[in-house]
């Protein structure tokens, strides 16, 4: 394999996060453009790659990102996006096409989505198409690989997948689970990518890639139900649940937030299955062969289980939440702002004060009022929201830029600040900060304050209504947290 200089847009997202790795590892020199860096501070390649600052629908950043390489992993797209996405897609392609064929690139490499040969897709499926497209007549040699249902740890598929069968012992479900679909494991999506940096300057066309097993989305959920241990769920084909409302169910009933189910569950509306395996006379399959169906949801049980998630659908972009940071002035800009302020004395180590609030969320909870937790995180399930259910990539550590439960990880120094962002529906914008400080007898002090930025009336009002449940809830945290550190540091020898 020949060493590139390559850029990865989409570097914070599921494959672009998992695929930089394994460039760097092929002795591939690797930048990475991204519109918010600080989502790369803690990943374990940051200081092993270039991280550059720009976006797509800006010409003049994508100029710059290119100068100096040689292939462009194009890995973004805008599913769980709402408005004018498709107009923002074909912007960034164009710009790319252009900047790319501008600079000279050898290759532009993109993954794009499985379809029919049909002009009834749903936007999110048109959209990929015409960005493959335009990246395929920039006059850059390109190849755009259309894949499928990706089975994988953290894979958004997966997920709904798993959480479908593990709730649901008898489903009923829209017409969609008869249709055909070739799954892939992630692992072999990365393979493919990997593999056409070194593609000849002559291959210049779409791909169909997929696993070896063909089956009805039926089929893969008892497929996950006997690799998870569990009993074959009976599923009853309802032509009545129309793609909108089942992407309502879906939202209800799994952690997927419906921004994303809506896509997903469009794009299942049609049988996807491989068309040609042309790939195969240009990439030769993996060593041992592609993963079967049940081999992958196998290797992503295993994965969850010992907390060894690389990336996932999760830490993916919310439509609508800010990403503006805390100002550090609570009066910044004549903003009206509500805080709760609590602060404790607690005997437990610094170290040990830290280790429970990195791992707060996910199965560990809130430490306060359980029920409430999960009343709010029903509420916003409701009104479109993330819900609560979420969860966290790793059980223990924290980086920035994660999701945890409905909130992400605005910033994080470790062992002494944790500031979440909240994505659920509020009408405002409101954080959670939690400090660690040493004290001068060997405990530590607590600090917990939560930030409100309320919108117009009704986030006044918002704050008001709840105000009476947050001498509960954030008392509770605090007790809860401080005691259970207190807890785990041994008390010295008399």
């Amino acid at each position: 394999m020949t060493a590139e200089t390559v850029l990865v847009t989409g570097a914070t997202g599921y494959i672009g996060g998992r695929l930089v790795p394994r460039l760097l590892e092929a002795g591939h020199t690797v930048r990475v453009l991204v519109r918010s860096p600080q989502k790369l501070r803690d990943v374990p390649w940051a200081d092993q790659v270039e991280i550059v600052e720009g976006d797509l629908t800006d010409r003049a950043s994508v100029d710059r990102a290119v100068v100096g390489i040689d292939v462009f992993y194009y890995l973004v797209h805008s599913m769980g996006a709402t408005g004018d996405f498709e107009q923002i897609e074909l912007q960034s392609a164009t710009n790319v096409a252009a900047s790319a064929q501008q600079a000279g690139l050898k290759r532009i490499v993109y993954l794009g989505g499985l379809h029919p040969d049909t002009t009834e897709l749903s936007e999110h499926l048109r959209s990929r198409t015409a960005v493959g497209r335009i990246l395929l007549e920039s006059g850059v040699p390109t190849v755009a690989f259309q894949a499928g249902v990706v089975i994988g740890s953290g894979s958004t598929s997966f997920e709904m997948i798993r959480h479908l069968t593990d709730v649901l012992p008898y489903m009923p479900a829209p017409k969609w689970v008869r249709n055909k679909i070739q799954p892939i494991a992630v692992r072999d999506v990365l393979y493919y990518l990997l593999s056409a940096a070194d593609l000849p300057a002559d291959v210049n066309r779409t791909f169909d890639i997929g696993g070896p097993d063909v089956l009805r989305y039926g089929q893969m959920m008892n497929g996950y139900a006997l690799e998870a241990g569990l009993r074959q769920r009976a599923i009853a084909s309802l032509p009545v649940l129309t793609p909108w409302l089942a992407s309502q169910w879906v939202n209800l009933v799994t952690p997927i937030p419906r921004s994303l189910a809506i896509p997903i569950i469009a794009s299942l509306q049609y049988d996807c299955v491989v068309n040609e395996h042309d790939i195969d006379g240009v990439i030769p399959p993996p060593p041992g062969g592609l993963t079967s169906y049940r081999t992958a949801v196998r290797l992503a049980l295993g994965r969850m289980k010992v907390g060894d998630v690389e990336t996932s659908w999760r830490n993916s972009s919310i439509e609508g939440a800010s990403s503006n940071p805390l100002p550090s002035d609570p009066e910044w800009a004549g903003h009206i702002v509500y805080t709760d302020l609590r602060e404790m004395h607690t005997p437990a180590k610094p170290e040990d004060l830290w280790r429970v609030i990195e791992g707060i969320g996910g199965d560990n909870g809130w430490y306060s009022f359980p029920l409430a937790w999960a009343v709010r995180g029903w509420m916003d399930k409701l009104v479109g929201g993330v819900g609560l259910r979420r969860g966290r990539r790793h059980p223990e550590e924290l980086h920035t830029g994660e999701v945890l439960d409905f909130w992400r990880v605005e910033q994080i120094d470790h062992g002494s600040f944790l500031r979440l962002r909240a994505e659920m529906r509020v009408p405002g914008l409101a954080w959670l900060e939690m400090t660690v400080k040493p004290a001068d007898d060997g405990g530590s002090m607590y600090r917990q304050r939560a930030v409100f930025f309320p919108r117009g009336l009704g986030g006044r009002l918002y704050w008001f209504s709840i105000l009476p449940f947050h001498g509960v809830i954030f008392s509770g945290m605090a007790n809860r947290i401080t005691a259970t550190a207190a807890a785990e540091t041994p008390v010295p020898a008399a």
